[in-house]
């Protein structure tokens, strides 16, 4: 027994009218912006996120004598 149109239409029919046209198209722009937010966090270079800022030598050194 496979699924056939009647079966997809019957089904179609009644998503839309539990959940409305307003409420699926609003659903598929929420997934399509989070599709898009996650290649985007995957096109980003992980190193540079995690990677400490360099510390100047000379400021420290000026800190502490600033302290004596």
């Amino acid at each position: 027994m496979s699924i056939g149109i009647w079966q997809i239409a019957i089904v179609v029919i009644l998503v839309v009218l539990l959940f409305g046209r307003g409420k699926i198209s609003s659903l598929m722009g929420d997934v399509a912006k989070g599709i898009k937010s996650f290649k985007k966090g995957m096109a980003t270079d992980i190193s540079d996120e995690f990677e400490p800022e360099p510390k100047n030598v000379s400021e420290n050194n000026q800190d502490s004598k600033d302290k004596e």
